[in-house]
Order: C-alpha cells, then sequence, then structure tokens
C-alpha cells in the first residue's frame, strides 16, 4: 500500500480496494475533490446522493450484499455534521464503515474559521476510532483504520484527511494490510462445563443475534439447533439465521410487547439458555436480567461484554461457529426435551398473535406482499410502528434479508439502505417498508434510485401520523400534539422523480401492482391507505 510519488489520496484509494472497497458514497465539497479522484483511479465507484446520512446507509446496504467495506465521503463542515446520524447508526449496529472527511490543513486552520470546527471531537463518541492522516505515513493511518472498523464487532472509523494529504505527493515505502486471525476457541474447561450443562438441560433455548450474522454464522446455529433439538430465539438483525419456517424457529424478538408476552416467560422458563452472538443493544429495557436465578446462561462470543444487561454464567469467549461445533452433544442427550411442548406452543402462539385479519390494513399489506415476492427477496424496513409489525411477521429463510436499524432505529434508512442492495445487485427483488414521514424525511433519494436506475420497490404506508409515538403519547394519556400531519400525493411523488407511482388500499390490487413492479426497470413506490390507529393491538 502506498508506493514511490504518489499521491495521499491515491494512498488511500488503494488502500480501499485491497480492503475491498468497490464503491464509495457521498457529495462532493472542494475539500475533497482530490480524495474523490483517488478512489477513482484506484477503481472505487463514486455513487453521488442527495444526503450524506442517506449515503451511508447506501454503503451498508450494498456490504450487506456483497461483503464490500463500506465507505462514505463527506466534506468538511456541514458535510460532516449531516452525517453524524448515520456514523452513529454504524456504530450501534456493528457496521464497518470507513468515514473519509475533507478538513483544512493545520497551518490554515490556526488563521481560518470558516466552515471549520474540530471533526474528531464531534464523532469520538460515536466511532472506533478516529484519525487525521499525516504526510509519510498515509498507508499507516489507513491500515489501521480498516484494521480497527473490521476487527472485532465491526464499527465506523472516521479519517480526517487534510487537503495537502490528500493532493501532496507522498513517499512512502509499501505498507501492505495487516491480516485478520479468527478467533480461536475458548478454554478446553471451560468448554466442557458448558458441554456437560447443555447435555443435561431439557428445556434449553438460544438466543442469537447481530455478531452471528457479521461471522456467518448462519449454518452452524442451524445445524446445531436442529442436531440438538435447541429452539432459536433471533433479534431483528439476526432474522434468518436459521431458516424462519423450521419448527425451531421461534422468530425474532426484543421490540413486541405482544411477542415478548409469549417468549419471555418461556426464557425464563428455560434450564439453560445459549447466547450466541447476541448483542442486547437491539432489545428494549424489559431484556434487561430476562434470565430466571436458575437458569444458566451460557454465552460464546467473540469480544468480552460490558453492556450490564444480564448475567453470564459461563462465558465463552472464541469463534462462534467452532466453538457451537465443540459444544455438540452426543444424539442420545436430546431425548425429551421441552418434555411439555412450551416451545412449540410458544411457536403456535406467536404465529396465531400475528396472524392477518380479514380487513385491509398493513398485516394484510404485509401478508400480501410475503405471498407474492419470491423467497429470495430482500426487505429494508424503516423505524415506525410497521417496522415492529412486518420484523414479525415477514417470514426469512436467510440471514441479511431483513435490514434495518435495529440498535439506532433512526428514520429514513429503508430507501438507501434498498438502493445500496439493488446496486449490489442483490440475488433477488429489493422491497422497501417505511412510514410517511421516514419517506418525507428522505424523499430526495427517490432521485437517485431514479438515476441509477434500481428496479427498488416501496412500499409506503400512509395513514398521515407519526403511529408509533401517536400510540405511545395516547397511551400515557397525553394529548394529541405534533405527530399528524397533512397527506401527501406519493404516487405523483414518485412520477415526478422518474419512477412509478400507484395508491392501493385492498390486497387484491396490491398484489396486482407489486407483479407488476417486479417487471419494471425502474422503481416503484406503492402507496398503500391504510385508516389512521391502524397499529392498535397490532404488537
Amino acid at each position: 500500500m502506498g508506493g514511490n510519488d504518489a499521491t495521499g489520496a491515491a494512498i488511500i484509494g488503494k488502500a480501499l480496494a485491497m480492503a475491498g472497497a468497490t464503491h464509495a458514497f457521498g457529495i462532493p465539497g472542494g475539500e475533497v475533490l482530490a480524495l474523490m479522484q483517488g478512489l477513482d483511479q484506484a477503481g472505487l465507484r463514486f455513487v453521488l446522493v442527495k444526503h450524506e446520512n442517506s449515503g451511508g446507509f447506501m454503503a451498508e446496504g450494498l456490504w450487506h450484499v456483497t461483503g464490500a467495506l463500506p465507505v462514505l465521503v463527506a466534506t468538511l463542515g456541514p458535510g460532516v455534521a449531516n452525517a453524524v446520524n448515520v456514523v452513529a447508526n454504524a456504530m450501534q449496529d456493528r457496521v464497518p464503515l470507513i468515514f473519509l472527511t475533507g478538513c483544512v490543513d493545520a497551518a490554515e486552520a490556526e488563521t481560518y474559521t470558516h466552515q471549520v470546527f474540530d471533526h474528531q471531537a464531534l464523532l469520538r463518541p460515536v466511532v472506533k476510532g478516529s484519525f487525521r492522516l499525516a504526510a509519510g505515513a498515509v498507508g499507516a493511518g489507513m491500515a489501521k483504520a480498516i484494521a480497527l472498523a473490521t476487527s472485532g464487532q465491526p464499527g465506523p472509523v472516521h479519517v480526517d484527511v487534510p487537503i495537502g494529504v490528500a493532493e501532496g505527493r507522498m513517499n512512502e515505502a509499501p505498507l501492505a494490510l495487516p491480516v485478520s486471525v479468527a478467533p480461536g476457541l475458548p478454554a478446553t474447561a471451560m468448554l466442557d462445563a458448558a458441554r456437560n450443562r447443555l447435555a443435561q438441560a431439557q428445556r434449553p433455548l438460544m438466543i442469537a443475534g447481530v455478531d452471528a450474522v457479521n461471522d456467518a454464522a448462519g449454518p452452524a446455529i442451524s445445524a446445531f439447533c436442529r442436531s440438538q433439538g435447541i429452539p432459536l430465539i433471533t433479534t431483528y438483525k439476526g432474522k434468518g439465521l436459521l431458516a424462519e419456517g423450521d419448527a425451531l424457529a421461534l422468530g425474532a424478538a426484543g421490540l413486541s410487547p405482544r411477542a415478548d408476552k409469549v417468549l419471555l416467560p418461556l426464557i425464563a422458563a428455560a434450564d439453560c439458555v445459549l447466547l450466541v452472538g447476541y448483542d442486547p443493544i437491539e432489545m428494549r429495557i424489559g431484556w434487561r436480567n430476562a434470565f430466571a436465578a436458575t437458569t444458566t446462561v451460557i454465552e460464546v462470543a467473540t469480544v468480552a461484554r460490558s453492556h450490564g444487561m444480564h448475567r453470564v454464567d459461563l462465558p465463552l469467549m472464541g469463534g462462534l461457529a467452532a466453538t457451537l461445533q465443540a459444544l455438540m452433544a452426543a444424539p442420545g442427550a436430546m431425548a425429551g426435551r421441552w418434555p411439555d411442548g412450551a416451545a412449540s406452543q410458544a411457536r403456535g402462539a406467536l404465529q396465531a398473535a400475528f396472524a392477518a385479519p380479514a380487513d385491509w390494513g398493513p398485516h394484510q399489506v404485509f401478508q400480501t406482499l410475503r405471498r407474492v415476492m419470491p423467497p429470495e427477496t430482500i426487505i429494508t424496513a424503516d423505524s415506525g410502528a410497521h417496522r415492529i409489525l412486518v420484523s414479525q411477521m415477514w417470514q426469512s429463510p436467510g440471514p441479511r434479508q431483513v435490514l434495518q436499524s435495529s440498535g439506532l432505529c433512526t428514520m429514513a434508512c429503508a430507501v438507501p439502505l434498498a438502493a445500496g442492495a439493488a446496486l449490489g445487485p442483490a440475488p433477488g427483488p429489493v422491497l422497501a417498508f417505511v412510514g410517511d414521514a421516514g419517506l418525507e424525511m428522505g424523499a430526495g433519494e427517490l432521485a437517485t434510485l431514479a438515476a441509477l436506475r434500481l428496479p427498488v420497490v416501496i412500499c409506503v404506508l400512509v395513514d398521515n401520523s407519526l403511529s408509533l409515538i401517536e400510540m405511545k403519547q395516547r397511551g400515557s394519556q397525553r394529548p394529541n400534539l405534533g405527530v399528524d400531519f397533512a397527506g401527501t400525493d406519493f404516487a405523483a411523488l414518485a412520477r415526478a422523480f422518474g419512477g412509478h407511482g400507484v395508491a392501493v388500499d385492498d390486497a387484491q390490487t396490491l398484489a396486482q401492482v407489486a407483479n407488476e413492479a417486479l417487471q419494471r426497470k425502474t422503481f416503484t413506490l406503492i402507496a398503500a391507505q391504510i385508516a389512521r390507529r391502524a397499529y392498535d393491538g397490532a404488537f
């Protein structure tokens, strides 16, 4: 990495390309023009977006589909400030985002203040690390940034690039990226203790989450649960680690009180709970200390946990797949598990709890689209009431097929996540679920979809309200304030941006429109008109 007489920008581009980056997303500014040129020369395609926040989510969506290292570029000052939300999201949702920002040279900053502030001070609370590149050590700085972003729990790393460093010619020796080392096995004594406890368990459960997805542990989890007869609960980010049509799959949890009423008593009744790559950053407060005093809690993790959400009796630090393989017990030990049938009863209760009523509403929207869309469809979900319901109803056959902001739970993420996945390209159709307020917040990216000719299908749930917040407001007996708004003609908006837009208010029309969207070469926006308060009692 580096080389004699290359510009700093060229070294940065080469480092990112070597690390697997294929695209960079952002909005240009004068301070990053040389940087963008260096990325382009290294083979990274620069994708112009309408807001830096969206650029980070597009980078994440691409990463989920292709594994390409996510790269976001912002100019100094307002560009950096605009991106804080998506950088914080990458931190809480464990996304290895490289955030490149332009900045003025140190000497200039001493006497020039226009748009100048301390980027590193702003970002340090929401990144794994922040680096300011220096002439003569550009390659070394990039190697550190990439290694930090991709090691352990992935996360965002900020790299501030002074103009002089990007434009200047560097005489650096080539420097290879550090080789990542996969975690090994936990200590033998701890493995033996965990294996013995699992073999004795009659009512074992597994809970898996985002770290298992990032470690590609889905096949190992599926094999373990099936061979050991252990039911699986996942976080929303962990959907599909075990195909959700499997009899052992109890679906996703963490945000729905209705699901919690079924799952938390089951967890309390378990005599052994195995946590695999489970990060409770996705879970609501009711999941604190969810395990009974008599339950043995075994955790398999690649990094030490410091969240304090619950106790762990047997911590196993090591690679997830390898550790599960080492924990395999003899098949005879599986006899008699969940003898009262409580786990299978819970699965049935969850299906009944989220069954679609006959009347038109959000349940019918999700049920109809699940029936129409192919099994390999990737969906994205914006934050709001619709996200909780669709995350419970939508059965996912594999991981990374339901993309959302689960740690930060921020709005306006679904459309750019879908755009990044479609840019991949994804192995199947890409469908974004978004509330009307969330779409209005990020509507500019409809222009990006049209410009890139991405055939994303967008389903916007239209009830002219911040439904989730309105429900909380009403539930706390407060007056209706600041949650309702006038309606937007979303079908017309889609057409204005160069896509196809249509409004629907029944399941038959929705199915027809969705089938037609699958044949279209540009984006389709389906405005599903639902009643106000349609989510009451839904989740």
